[in-house]
């Protein structure tokens, strides 16, 4: 494990920071241990944090689970202080616990972060994370002008977050738990068992929070559907795309998770752009209209882009590659073809999440990522969210995932 941290400090000190305007470079500690990235990066009216993990800046980690949470948020927190701001402008989080029972300990110390308009958010449990057993990335807002939180009707939760969050040209929709909106199908106040029932609910959960902003599900320009391997990803495709304009369809970023809060098996979060004007789909011209994703979607200046593999596409696609070095090469060829489509390149990404089948692979993945960035890296969190698959070709010579990038991009934000 030292040597391989050491291989990542020197990896970071090699790339160097050509300093990207607004971006912020992590101390050499947290860099090594999270990945290549700047701990944030301001992009106007925005502001995207790495995920923090539990350690000190000089590397300490506490003994129990709620001073290392505690310790996160306080890390989180001198980076948006850093930023100019206060936790006040924080909007939305991602909470990534590798052990989600303990997630109400969790939510005690959270809370005692945020005032009375706490940031919509996700909770997810994950298999693995560069430093355990947390960590939590955030976005904030420049101007808490016409910033408010949302509610839906029958809406009963203390819990602190807020079911989306309001600003003045989007909306941020959280993972809303089973037990704040009961169904009232016939399972009454309990989600049947059926895989499609769960997806119908979360999806309802959702809608009823971009209703309760005064939206419908075309302002929606991204979504991570969150679910567990419970169930199938035909069924919530299935579901998912009665949902949506065929072809016009929210970017997204599907990902398998170990277990989500409360038993639930699958949650969805999004993004919503309150102007239709400023919403427009991006899409390769090679690339047929898809029910389920769209490759990008802008919302006004920001491109939010879907999840990327090493996935080749054509008449006999498939993941070819058996390395995460030479899948990652795809996948950012995958990811620049939606951004030329937008007239843009990798300077003007902006915050990434790395989802690695193995986080012993993060190392190789490092060496090739960097090299598609000039200057400062963007804001990002990595982590590994299910146990690594078996490594070897199935019949059709087709392997397994073994990493998948997604990102958000904007305009106005290059700085070579």
């Amino acid at each position: 494990m030292k040597s391989f941290l050491i291989g990542l400090w020197l990896l970071w000190s090699a790339v160097g920071a050509q300093a990207q305007a607004g971006a912020s470079t992590p101390s050499r500690e947290i860099s090594a241990l999270q990945g290549a990235g700047s701990s944030s990066v301001d992009a106007g009216d925005y502001v995207y944090f790495s995920a923090e993990g539990p350690r000190s800046a000089h590397g300490a980690l506490t003994s129990t689970f709620a001073a290392q949470v505690r310790q996160a948020l306080m890390n989180l927190k001198s980076a948006v202080e850093a930023a100019g701001l206060t936790m006040d402008h924080v909007v939305y989080t991602t909470v990534y616990l590798t052990d989600i029972s303990q997630y109400g300990e969790m939510n005690r110390v959270f809370g005692e972060f945020f005032g009375k308009m706490p940031p919509a958010r996700a909770v997810l449990g994950v298999a693995g994370l560069p430093d355990p057993p947390i960590e939590i990335n955030a976005v904030a807002v420049r101007s808490l002008s016409e910033m408010r939180p949302v509610y839906p009707p029958n809406y009963k939760s203390e819990e602190p977050f807020s079911p989306g969050i309001v600003t003045h040209d989007r909306l941020f929709i959280s993972a809303l738990p089973v037990s704040a909106m009961p169904s009232t199908g016939p399972s009454g106040d309990k989600v049947l068992d059926d895989p499609a029932t769960q997806v119908d609910f979360a999806l309802d959960r959702m809608k009823a929070v971009v209703e309760a902003a005064g939206l419908n599900l075309g302002h929606v320009v991204f979504v991570n559907p969150y679910l567990t391997a419970q169930v199938p990803m035909r069924i919530m495709n299935e579901h998912y795309a009665h949902r949506f304009e065929f072809g016009n369809t929210p970017a997204r970023a599907t990902i398998e998770v170990s277990s989500l809060p409360n038993g639930a098996q699958i949650e969805f979060t999004g993004i919503a752009v309150r102007d239709l004007e400023k919403r427009r789909t991006v899409r390769p011209r090679n690339m047929a209209p898809s029910p389920t994703a769209s490759p990008c979607v802008f919302a006004g200046d920001t491109l939010y882009c879907s999840a990327k593999s090493g996935f080749i596409p054509g008449a006999n696609g498939g993941v070819y590659s058996s390395t995460t070095a030479l899948q990652l090469r795809q996948t950012m060829r995958n990811l620049l073809d939606n951004l030329e489509e937008a007239d843009m390149d990798f300077c003007q990404v902006v915050t990434t999440n790395v989802y690695l089948d193995d986080l012993a692979d993060m190392r190789a993945f490092d060496e090739v990522y960097v090299k598609y960035f000039h200057g400062e890296l963007p804001a990002r969190t990595t982590l590994q969210q299910i146990a690594p698959a078996e490594r070897s070709p199935d019949k059709d010579g087709h392997y397994p995932d073994l990493e998948q990038v997604s990102f958000l991009a904007v305009r106005h934000n290059c700085h070579r």
